[in-house]
This record gives C-alpha cells, sequence and structure tokens, in this order.
C-alpha cells in the first residue's frame, strides 16, 4: 500500500502497522485516542500524554536526537514525526531503514488533514473521522477579539510566535491579535518587546517553562500590558488536545 505524507513523501506499507514509534508528542496521544496503544513501541522523552505511556513503552530519545541503536531493536513498520519538531537529518537517517510518515502543521485544517490522513493509513478511518468532525467544530469559529498580544516561547533570549505557525493561528481562534507579522519565531530585545507594547503577553509553559517569578519581571517591565501564564500545549499541540482547547480559550481574561 503506498501512501502520501504531509511533505508530499510515499511511504510503502506491506501491512497496516502493528509496531509504532511516536517522535511526536502530540501524535503520539492522538495514536492512543485512535485506540492503537498497544501498537506504540516507542515513544520520545518528552510524550506525556497520557501520563502512563512513558513507563510502558521504550523511550527512544527526544525529538530532536533519537538512540538509533534502540529502534533497530524495536524493529518499527512505521515511525511517525513532524517537519518542525524533529530533526531533519535524523529523520533522514531513519528514512534509509524503516518506513517514516511526516506530518507538517500549521493550521487547524492541516491538524485535521494529519487526523484523516493517520487513520486511513493505520485502519481507524472511523474514529479519526469522529475525531476531525469533533475539531472542526470545536475551533471552526474564532473567539471574539481579546486584543493584540504577543506569544513567548523561549527566555533569554526571548523568542516569540510569529506568522506561518500553528500557535499564531490558535491566537487567533483563541481571539487575540498577534502582533508579530513578519518571521515564524523571531527573537527580540526586550526593548523591542517593550516597543510593541501589547495589550497581553504570553508566557507559554512549553518549550520553555514560564513561571510565576518570569511573569513578575515581565510586568514591571511591560507595566502598561496584562501578563499571563498559558498552557503551551492547548496552544501548539495539534492532536486530539485541540479537543481541550475553546473550553480553555473561552476561560481566558
Amino acid at each position: 500500500m503506498l501512501f502520501i505524507d504531509q511533505l508530499g513523501h510515499s511511504v510503502f506499507l506491506e501491512k497496516v502497522p502493528r509496531r509504532i514509534i511516536s517522535l511526536v508528542p502530540s501524535q503520539t496521544e492522538l495514536l492512543v485516542d485512535l485506540g492503537l496503544e498497544e501498537n506504540i513501541v516507542g515513544v520520545t522523552k518528552f510524550c506525556i500524554h497520557p501520563s502512563h505511556i512513558k513507563k510502558e513503552k521504550t523511550i527512544v530519545g527526544g525529538t530532536k536526537t533519537y538512540h538509533f541503536d534502540i529502534i533497530q531493536k524495536l524493529q518499527p513498520d512505521l515511525i511517525i514525526g513532524n517537519k518542525e519538531e524533529n530533526d531533519r537529518e535524523g529523520i533522514e537517517r531513519l528514512q534509509e531503514n524503516y518506513p517514516v510518515w511526516m506530518s507538517d502543521i500549521s493550521t487547524i485544517d492541516e491538524s485535521i488533514q494529519m487526523i484523516g490522513m493517520l487513520g486511513d493509513l493505520l485502519g481507524v478511518e472511523q474514529k479519526a473521522f469522529e475525531i476531525a468532525e469533533k475539531v472542526k467544530k470545536d475551533l471552526g469559529e474564532y473567539l471574539p477579539n481579546k486584543g493584540t498580544a504577543v506569544y513567548l516561547i523561549w527566555n533569554d533570549p526571548v523568542m516569540v510566535a510569529g506568522k506561518d505557525t500553528f500557535i499564531d493561528e490558535m491566537m487567533a481562534v483563541s481571539g487575540f491579535e498577534n502582533l508579530m507579522k513578519d518571521s515564524r519565531y523571531p527573537v527580540l530585545t526586550l526593548q523591542e518587546l517593550k516597543d510593541l507594547a501589547p495589550e497581553f503577553l504570553l508566557l507559554s509553559s512549553e518549550p520553555f517553562p514560564f513561571k510565576e517569578r518570569h511573569l513578575s519581571f515581565f510586568q514591571q517591565e511591560l507595566p502598561h500590558s496584562r501578563i499571563m501564564l498559558v498552557d503551551g500545549e492547548l496552544f501548539s499541540w495539534y492532536g486530539t488536545r485541540l479537543l481541550k482547547s475553546r473550553k480553555y480559550f473561552e476561560s481566558l481574561v
């Protein structure tokens, strides 16, 4: 069977995969919710949902570095990755020996497409369709405008989410107008951040784990902005975690 991933690569499978390695935390959670937990043999150290998954599956590394010897022992018949989250060189090395299916997601529509494509690939079409329809219903309409915002994903240096990112689209859905209109993940000086004068400064819980002490620092530096700690998973995970996003967005502000 020949399948095409979201990068346009051909992935040939002799049968429905039964030994899957997931290199993306949000897609690991999706596989479990598709009823495929028993088929997962390997995950990354960042695959934290469901909470027991790291205890019961083999850790094959992180999202950027992989233990190729462990992966070889697991003998996967499918590896699932993502263009942005995974290391290109490592993925290309894996593609030499295993079927590797890659997602490429910067919009909700692409996330919905990914869910459906994995459903077809893994023989769980109906369940995938049901999940995709729920996501479409939940996130099909934007919430009322809350104000201008800048979304921080890293500290020292300050890195923010810009255009053509999944976070940018989720900000729009949640009612925040992203002031970053240029590059995808620009680095800003503190002065540049002040000059933007956002109504809201959103400090994400991941990949950098912003805490209360960071909130206090930025509140002092941007006294006219509302500084908020936000759940990064609900702004950036593009699997079934999306089903929790709208309720969370409605609770903000």
